[in-house]
Formats: structure tokens, C-alpha cells, sequence
């Protein structure tokens, strides 16, 4: 049918046959009133079945050129919801335009993308349904302009990706319409003098290499001058831990032992694997990204860089060296686990199981004083190797020697019997100077360190919190002193602003009580009692702070603290600012059936809780400074393939997960970003699993939720049983999980850990690391060839730990 213009006998649609008193479109265009106003009012419920089209013609006598019978269409009007791509097709439907545009003419704005008579664009965050509209032009050539008008109705973000299945293959699967770039693998050159790896255990120089064991990662954006830019999308600093190896893979026959020493050269190539890389990544055009390899950002930092000491602790007796005989420097990091991101452009990188790379000789304890004997046995510091047998490589080199914690010389500055003590912190680094010497946070204490999730919110203290990553373990929180002034975020001296912040305030620990309260517990000297005798330990006096924070544990334990399940990442909600805490699992020894509560509630097949689970708080006054908060068990983490009767379903599968979004063992937790639409209103909330319960069925997973509030469910008790025990456990249970608001995004490779997640500023690329797939396997019997296989399944390869970027193949915001 021809389109003709109404005032020349025929109408495109706007005809009587309403009985309504709403006046039509073309009335109120006539009258020079807003289509919007009709939209948005009577016609709103039948709106988006309307046709996005203005038929104009002219049919007038003075209107002779050969362009007069110009006709427009601006396509049928849309729905779509938060964080999508959109696509307007504007259509000459009669007659000749010399040009064409699209403009937007109502709603919240949103960035258009013209191509001739499309425009594209993404779909903003709203918290409800809210209406675009856009107007499509079309000029003849002699000047005369004709207009079209859709509307696009925008709804909240929801999960838009098909939950994808267990899976055992050996690559990384996501949902479809979603595409994997590997990035930085272990060896990738971080110079341009640095040759390519060639992954068969002759490689050396690991200080100018990506290290091993992908870990925590984030994203810090770059301006087009090197600056610090938050909102930069196609270019950044990749900053990623390294937090342990796969030392099978390292050498060419796996590690070697000679006379009972470890050759040298082995060992300080296994020592500089670990720590942490800077890596600048760049986006070359529409989501195509690519490290660079030579850039003058790039950067190792190694159990070998050196370190300053910094805050209460520094300079105390105990962190006096051979190295450091005043206690205020040190070297390295390392067992880099999870991470923080500080609000002046920082990563604090987390040293969590460091005390088992330490050696102690048998005859040690008996030359120790008892607080410290004390403090090395609550902590773990007890092998007669250490891991890796570094200490044994025959050499004077003091970077080798320190590893060797036995107590040789007159006193702590003749030997390394104090280095263990230099170990355990938060380290800041500034990304952005590869010059400047990383600091150990002493202030926020020292223990099994997962993360340290910082919060700053303008007028309040700056808050971090974190896990202490061991079963029986406690959930910890810093408080500065000063309340944060955002002006401070545009400093240029990062590392002093962290100063301010970092190194004068409060740690506390928490305590969760039963009836879905708890408190946090003031770690401070003259507020912690002694702690009494217990098992092997005996009674503990502190004799200051810094005796307080390099013992943490030990105070944790006088003032009553909750033992958790292995306490790991921690995570904050930007909009609500509740607290996510993943708790990775225990076993039956540290939970057995008579040994829950509240927080920690499950004990299950004589296995403690072997699927974990995730516990949330709101502070009161949803303030960093608050001394009491509400909590919740948000989720729990259940094999839903083993909860086959009744009594399984009822008080394992609490959070009744099905086979699109079970999990087991949650590790990385991760918000999306709140510049993202995925980070507004009701944010993307990642979970990553470090598994070993599920493994038979899945490789390790990632999955993204849209998780509700503390206190969104239902007081619940659990009943567990380990075959000749029943008991029962009240808790607090969130809201169950739907598919709708839990679904699995992603599968790794064969025995991998999947662990550390960031993404752009706009949400359009997700970064994820990929850490020791293979890990079972060795030279002689390599189990995994990722990440080759990703795009080789004839690949064979050693495999390698490494970050890929995840792009959605329609450019727009992942997951939703």
C-alpha cells in the first residue's frame, strides 16, 4: 500500500476509529504539542504497538520539485531492557533524500552511533520502565526535511544469557553470543628485550615475565597521556596477582633435587614466578584487545622487590632482619591471593598463605621466647622445609637464604628468624609508577590476608574488609581515622594519600550472633584481654599494638570472635553498600554436626561443609564506622546431582539451586562496576568457585546474580546429621535462588581455579583469570593444554595460567 499524505485523501493509520478524546499524533504535531506527552500519557498502555512513522508529504501546489513526495519511516516502536543493544533503522520510503540523520528528542541520554540510515546505542541503566524517544530526518536537495519518531521502551537490567551447562571440556565456555580472548599467559614477555616463552621449562628472567598462577586482577584505566582515568574504556593497566606455580611445569622434567639441595637456578626462577605484574592492555577497535609488550608501564613486583614497612607495626622488634635492622623495610610479596582496589587508584595486593614458604629447624622452638614460639605456631609457620625446599639451594644469597626462619645468629638482625613476621600484610601499590616502592600496610593486620574490599564514602572513615583465608578462621574490618575527602582521589601522590588513610585507624574483627545481628570487636591494646591457654597454646599477653596487629589471630581469639569456613573474598554492593563475604567450605574436623552457628549453620555427609556459602551484612547506619550490623546467609552452595532425597534437598540445597546455577566452593566475589549499567540499581554480583566436591561432574565456574538485601528471606533452621549425630542450627537465610536472578556464565578448563574479575568502566568487556589448569598433572602426563586448546583442540601444549577478556559478540553489556 502507497503511503499518501492525509490532507490528499488518504490517511497512514490516523483515522477516526478510536473513541477516545485523546487527541491522535499527527493532531498534536499539527499543533505543535510533544508526541512524548501522548506516549507517556492516555496512549502509554498501547505505545509500544504503535508504528514509529511519519508519512509527510506535500502535496500543495507550490511544492513541485522532484523531491515533493519525500516519505519517512522511523521503524515500529520497541522494548528492550538496561544494558542492550538497540538498533533504529530509519527508511526513505518515498522519494529522494540527499541526506538522513537520527537524533534523540527525549529520555535519558544515550551516546547514538550513526551509519547512514541506522543508529545504535545502548540501552541505559533505569529503575523502571522509562520511554526514549528519537526522531529520524530526512533532507531533500532542495533543503525541504522530513521527520519520523519511534519510541524505545527501556526496562530495569535483567540476566539476558542462556545459563550455561556443566562442562568438563578443556576451554573456557561461556553463554552464547559471547566470544573468549586469551590475554597475559604465564611467561608472556613484559619488555621488548625479553624473548617469547617457549613453555617447555628452559625459560628464565621471570622478573620480566607475566608470573605464574592467575589470581585477583583489576583494571586501571589509562587517558590518552598516561593519566589515571576511571571512565578510559580501550586502554588500561592490567594488575594481577600471582599467587602461587605449578612447579612441574616450570622445568623441563619438573623440579630436581641434587644431594638433597635444590639447584639455584630453579629456585629463583620458582621465586620470581610468584608476586604480582603490571600489564598495559589495549582495545585496538571495538572490543579487540591485545597486550602490550613493551610498554613502559609494565611492571614485576616479586618476592624479591623492596618493600617499606609501613603503620603501627613498623619498626617494632619483631620485623627487625639481617635485611632491615630498624623493622621498616623488607622484600617482596608473596602467595598474592585475592585483592583491593583503594579509591585514589591503588591495588592492595593480599598475602595469604605465606607462612608454609618458611623453614624452621627442629632444634628451633627451643630457642624461641614463648610469645613468639606462640605466635609461629598459631600462624603455621612449623615446616622443617618450607615450601619448595627453597632454603636448600646452596648459595649465600640472601634472597634465597631468608626463607631459612631457624634462628643462627646473636641476635634478629644477624639472621632471618624474624622474616616470617614481614609477611601477612595488605601491600599498596601505585600501578601507575613503576618506580615507586610498594607498602605494607601494617594497620590493617596481619594474617591469611584473602582480600581487602575498601569502601569510601565521602564524609565517612574508609573501610576495608577482609577474610582471613583458613578454616576457623575471622572476618576483619580497618577503619580510618579519617573520614574520606574525595578531593583526595586526584592526587598525584597516590601512595602518601594511602598514607593518610592506610596507616592510622582501627581493626576490628567480627562476631555474629544468632539472632542475625553482630558486632565488630575493637582490636586495640588495652581492649583485648590475654588470651587464655588453649589446646597447645598457652596463655597470650599483648605487650602493645604492634603486638596486636602482628598477632591478630591471637586477639581475634581473646575477645570471641566467630570462627568462619575459611573466610575469603569480600566484595561490596555499590548501590546498597552490604557486604558479601564468600565462605569457601570446611571439614568435619572444623565443622562437625555439634560444632555450627548461626553464620556457619551446615555439617553434612561427615564432610563439615564441602560446598560452602556466602554471607552478607549491612552496616548500621550503613556507615563504615558502625560498631554493629545485620547479616544474612545469601546463598548457599550445594551439588544439586547429590541431593537426591528429601532430607538432602531440605537442609543441603538450602538456596534450591538447580543444575543452571549450582555451585560449590564460592572464591572471588565481584560487583559489577557502578559506571557500568550492570553496576546500577540492582548490580551484577559475580561468584567464582575454587572446587573440589563438584569436580566429577564440572570443571571450576563463574556465575553472575542479581541478588536482593539483607533480610529479603526467612529465619531457618537446619538440621544436619553425620549418621550417629542429629542436631539442629537455627541461621538466616536470603531469598532462594530462581533462575532469573542466579545462572552460571561461565566454565574454565580442566582443573582450574576460576579467580580474580574486573571489567571496563562501560561493562562491555569482562576480564577473568584463569588460574593452574592442569594443576594435577606434570611434564610427563600434562593434563590440561589450555590455553591452546581454547583454540586447538589438537593442541598439547603445557598449559598456562592466564586472564582472557570476554566481549558480547553485539557489543553490548555482559551478562545482561
Amino acid at each position: 500500500m502507497t503511503p499518501l499524505d492525509p490532507a490528499c485523501g488518504y490517511s497512514d493509520g490516523d483515522v477516526d476509529t478510536n473513541d477516545t478524546t485523546t487527541p491522535s499524533l499527527e493532531t498534536l504535531a499539527d499543533n505543535r504539542f510533544s508526541r512524548r506527552q501522548t506516549i507517556m500519557g492516555g496512549a502509554k498502555a498501547t505505545g509500544m504497538a504503535l508504528m514509529g512513522t511519519a508519512m509527510l508529504t506535500a502535496c500543495d501546489d507550490d511544492d513541485t520539485g522532484s523531491d515533493a513526495g519525500i516519505i519517512v519511516n522511523a521503524g515500529t516502536n520497541a522494548a528492550t531492557s538496561a544494558g542492550r543493544v538497540v538498533t533504529l533503522t530509519g527508511t526513505v520510503v518515498a522519494g529522494s533524500a540527499s541526506s538522513t540523520t537520527w537524533t534523540q528528542t527525549d529520555g535519558p541520554d544515550v551516546e547514538l552511533t550513526l551509519d547512514g540510515t541506522t543508529a545504535t546505542f545502548l540501552a541505559p541503566a533505569v529503575e523502571e520502565a522509562t520511554d526514549l524517544e528519537f526522531t529520524f530526518a530526512a533532507t531533500t536537495s532542495d533543503g525541504t526535511e522530513r521527520e519520523a519518531v519511534t519510541y524505545v521502551r527501556v526496562s530495569p537490567a535483567v540476566l539476558g544469557f542462556t545459563a550455561v551447562e556443566h562442562s568438563l571440556a578443556d576451554t573456557v565456555v561461556v553463554p552464547t553470543g559471547y566470544s573468549v580472548t586469551v590475554m597475559t599467559r604465564l611467561g608472556d614477555p613484559l619488555t621488548a628485550a625479553t624473548s617469547a616463552y617457549a613453555n617447555d621449562g628452559t625459560d628464565t628472567d621471570f622478573a620480566n615475565r607475566i608470573g605464574d598462577h592467575a589470581d585477583a586482577l583489576h583494571y586501571f584505566g589509562l587517558s590518552a597521556a598516561g593519566a589515571p582515568d576511571d571512565m578510559a574504556n580501550t586502554r588500561g593497566l592490567m594488575v594481577q596477582n600471582h599467587e602461587n606455580i605449578t612447579e612441574e611445569y616450570l622445568h623441563p622434567a619438573g623440579p630436581t633435587t641434587i644431594g638433597g639441595a635444590r639447584p639455584l637456578d630453579e629456585v629463583r626462577k620458582e621465586i620470581e614466578c610468584h608476586g604480582v605484574s603490571v600489564a598495559e592492555y589495549v582495545d585496538s577497535g571495538n572490543r579487540t584487545w591485545s597486550y602490550v609488550q613493551d610498554s613502559s608501564f609494565n611492571r614485576r613486583i616479586t618476592p624479591n622487590t623492596p618493600m617499606t614497612l609501613s603503620g603501627p607495626a613498623a619498626g617494632s622488634a619483631w620485623m627487625r632482619t639481617a635485611y632491615s635492622a630498624n623493622g621498616t623495610s623488607g622484600r617482596g610479596t608473596i602467595n598474592n591471593c585475592a585483592n583491593g582496589i583503594s579509591a585514589w587508584h591503588t591495588n592492595l595486593t593480599c598475602e595469604e598463605n605465606w607462612a608454609g614458604y618458611f623453614r624452621r629447624d627442629s632444634g628451633d622452638d627451643a630457642n624461641r621466647t614463648p610469645a613468639q614460639l606462640t605466635s609461629l605456631q598459631r600462624y603455621g609457620v612449623r615446616s622443617t622445609s618450607g615450601n619448595y625446599r627453597w632454603s636448600s639451594a646452596s648459595t649465600t644469597d640472601t634472597t634465597i637464604t631468608r626463607w631459612n626462619a631457624t634462628i643462627m645468629g646473636a641476635d634478629a638482625t644477624e639472621d632471618f628468624r624474624n622474616e616470617p613476621f614481614q609477611f601477612g600484610w595488605v601491600v599498596e601499590i601505585d600501578p601507575y609508577d613503576p618506580t615507586s616502592t610498594p607498602r605494607k600496610r601494617t594497620a590493617l593486620g596481619r594474617f591469611g590476608h584473602e582480600g581487602a574490599f575498601v569502601r569510601a564514602v565521602a564524609g565517612q572513615p574508609v573501610g576495608a574488609y577482609m577474610g582471613d583465608d583458613s578454616r576457623g578462621e575471622y572476618l576483619y574490618k580497618y577503619v580510618s581515622n579519617a573520614n574520606w575527602n574525595a578531593g583526595d582521589a586526584d592526587n598525584a601522590d597516590r601512595l602518601a594519600v594511602g598514607d593518610k588513610y592506610l596507616d592510622h585507624g582501627t581493626l576490628y574483627v567480627a562476631r555474629f550472633n544468632a539472632d542475625g545481628t553482630g558486632e565488630w570487636l575493637p582490636l586495640v591494646f588495652g581492649q583485648v584481654p590475654p588470651r587464655p591457654a588453649s589446646g597447645s597454646y598457652p596463655a597470650y599477653t599483648f605487650a602493645d599494638q604492634a603486638d596486636i596487629l602482628i598477632n591478630p589471630r591471637l586477639a581475634a581469639d581473646a575477645l570471641g570472635a566467630t570462627p568462619m569456613d575459611r573466610p575469603e573474598w569480600t566484595a561490596g554492593n555499590p548501590v546498597t553498600g552490604e557486604i558479601y563475604l564468600t565462605l569457601t567450605n570446611s571439614n568435619n574436623s572444623n565443622r562437625p554436626v555439634d560444632g555450627t552457628n548461626a553464620a556457619n549453620p551446615r555439617s553434612y555427609w561427615n564432610a563439615g561443609n564441602p560446598n560452602g556459602h556466602i554471607v552478607r551484612l549491612r552496616e548500621d547506619g550503613d556507615t563504615t564506622a558502625a560498631r554493629t550490623f545485620a547479616w544474612d546467609i545469601y546463598m548457599f552452595g550445594a551439588d544439586t546431582l547429590d541431593c537426591d532425597t528429601a532430607f538432602e534437598q531440605t537442609n543441603i540445597n538450602i538456596s534450591d539451586l538447580d543444575t543452571s546455577n549450582d555451585f560449590s566452593s564460592p572464591d572471588g566475589a565481584y560487583f559489577s562496576r557502578e559506571s557500568a549499567v550492570s553496576g546500577q540499581f540492582n548490580p551484577v554480583f559475580w561468584i567464582q568457585t575454587d572446587d573440589g566436591a563438584m569436580t566429577d561432574v564440572t570443571n571450576c565456574m563463574m556465575l553472575a546474580a542479581m541478588p536482593g538485601t539483607v533480610g529479603d528471606g526467612n529465619a531457618f533452621t537446619v538440621t544436619n546429621t553425620d549418621g550417629a549425630q542429629t542436631t539442629t542450627q537455627g541461621t538466616h537465610v536470603g531469598a532462594l535462588a530462581t533462575p532469573a536472578s542466579l545462572r552460571r556464565f561461565l566454565v574454565g578448563p580442566v582443573e582450574c581455579e576460576i579467580t580474580g574479575v574486573d571489567m571496563t568502566p562501560d561493562g562491555r568487556t569482562l576480564f577473568v583469570g584463569i588460574q593452574h589448569p592442569g594443576e594435577r598433572g606434570d611434564a610427563g602426563n600434562v593434563t590440561s593444554h589450555w590455553p591452546e586448546s581454547q583454540t586447538n583442540a589438537s593442541a598439547t601444549s603445557r598449559p598456562r595460567s592466564a586472564v582472557v577478556a570476554i566481549t558480547k559478540d553485539d557489543g553490548g553489556v555482559i551478562a545482561l
